[in-house]
């Protein structure tokens, strides 16, 4: 066992968490995975992972595993109709849009809203703004690689 793993830290508020994390659709499609590339490091709270998936995994230590059904409510949010609008086809000036096409709108603020293309008509494009694993249950596979109190800067 190495140092890391002896420890005894374990993941709560407060710890920065390095970990391989896949994330599984309910028919075990992969929809993301650290798997082949760099390990996830983030401080638990941050932001960076939604409640939803920080919450099972609260108490696991270095060296340990865990796979989580994660309920809609919890990673993504329930697929919301009002989030699904008809934009003019004349509003997309050169672009053509075309069904499941991924295209960025700017929001009330200015930022970047991504869309789903999901029809396109004549006139009118049916785009969802719906985040693209919304109203779906997901497993949430880690393997803790280290846990840390994090430092503040």
């Amino acid at each position: 066992m190495s140092d890391q793993q002896a420890n005894g830290h374990r993941i709560d508020e407060g710890m920065q968490v390095t970990l391989h994390f896949t994330l599984k659709l309910e028919d075990g499609t992969v929809v993301d995975s650290t798997r082949d590339k760099q390990p996830a490091t983030f401080q638990v709270g941050d932001g960076n992972l939604p409640p939803g998936f920080e919450h099972p995994i609260k108490g696991l230590a270095a060296g340990e595993n865990g796979s989580y059904e994660v309920s809609p409510e919890h990673a993504f949010g329930q697929h919301n109709p009002q989030n699904v609008q008809m934009i003019a086809r004349d509003d997309f000036g050169d672009e053509t849009p075309e069904m499941g096409m991924v295209m960025s709108f700017a929001d009330v603020g200015g930022g970047e809203l991504p869309g789903v293309i999901k029809q396109v008509g004549d006139t009118q494009v049916e785009v969802d703004f719906n985040h693209p694993l919304a109203g779906r249950t997901l497993t949430f596979e880690v393997e803790v690689l280290d846990v840390q109190p994090a430092t503040t800067h």
